[in-house]
């Protein structure tokens, strides 16, 4: 079996939703070790004993939702995904530490698949902790970026109006929970939305508390983003915002800076844009600046790596870098 090229959230959940043991590469052109772990899995999916294992790459960059998922902090990493659960990890190139990994957690796959399954969850208490899982959860048809129905549509818009902190679960995509819900709390449609596990009800009680000025009062609300960025751009005196970390940069103009900041001898703290998409889009548009990696002193924008490196050769950059 070939190597799969992730490159759509689609992709990804119908891989990581596929059946047996997946392998899946988050990597980075800009990373040459990711070639050797490349040829690897390519090796791996042409053996006959790993026939039913099915082998993906994912740019860890491109769809940093999925890396955020997997807390993905270099390149290249290796996840192992059984039923969607981690049940491996390789960090960094190691070849002989990702062949024994894949070939010990295919024969797991292969005895599971001989084993009588376990008793499913109980369905009234996976509802529970379906219920449960946010403080404010809306069951819903699709997802808040793609609603399936004109009610789900309405009832999005109006969270959005209240900047509501929300999680959703896609009742399209779960037949047991779409049917077994409507029993436990005794309400026949969608969508339905809970706070703190209490059934508030669905998009007409909604529009009621609205017209009431009821319901803002009771929905949890999001922190604003320039609130979330002022305080991460003064979360120390000196602070970096770059891709990756300082330890395995993701980009060579991150690993240039590293590599400046060091020579300062100088304490600071960084954050990895490719984390948060919110942060790492929000940020641009709240320091006027395009481009990571970004250097805040005080709170104040210096500039990115042709700023530190001008301030370098003119003799002013640790001066700068200290706020004097």
């Amino acid at each position: 079996m070939s190597l799969q090229q992730i490159k759509t959230l689609e992709a990804y959940s119908s891989f990581e939703k596929s059946d047996g043991l997946c392998v899946l590469h988050f990597m980075a052109d800009w990373a040459p070790q990711c070639n050797q772990i490349s040829d690897v899995m390519e090796e791996l999916a042409k053996q006959s004993e790993l026939k039913n294992v099915r082998f993906g790459t994912l740019m860890a960059e491109d769809l940093s939702e999925v890396s955020l998922k997997h807390q993905i902090q270099a390149v290249p990493t290796v996840v192992l995904l059984r039923e969607g659960k981690q049940v491996g990890r390789v960090e960094g190139a190691n070849p002989g530490e990702l062949t024994t990994q894949v070939k010990k957690q295919a024969a797991k796959t292969e005895l599971i698949s001989c084993t009588p399954a376990t008793p499913a969850e109980d369905l009234n208490t996976r509802l529970k902790r379906l219920i449960n899982s946010a403080k404010c959860m809306l069951f819903m048809k699709g997802s808040p970026q793609q609603p399936r129905c004109g009610f789900s549509r309405t009832t999005i818009e109006l969270l959005a109006k209240y900047e509501v902190d929300y999680s959703t679960f896609d009742i399209l995509s779960d037949e047991e929970v779409r049917q077994g819900l409507k029993t436990y709390s005794n309400w026949p449609t969608y969508p339905q939305l809970y706070i703190d596990g209490e059934l508030i009800g669905g998009l007409d009680i909604l529009k009621e508390m609205d017209a009431a000025e009821e319901l803002e009062s009771i929905l949890p609300k999001k922190q604003k983003l320039e609130d979330r960025l002022k305080k991460f751009v003064n979360q120390a005196p000196l602070m970096v915002f770059m891709k990756g970390e300082p330890s395995n940069p993701r980009c060579g103009f991150s690993r240039q800076l590293v590599q400046i900041l060091q020579e300062t001898g100088l304490t600071y703290e960084t954050f990895d844009i490719l984390l948060d998409e919110e942060v790492r889009q929000g940020l641009k548009t709240f320091s006027n600046w395009p481009t990571y990696p970004q250097v805040y002193v005080k709170g104040e924008l210096i500039g990115g790596l042709d700023i530190i490196k001008e301030l370098k050769e003119t003799g002013d950059l640790l001066s700068t870098l200290k706020g004097e």
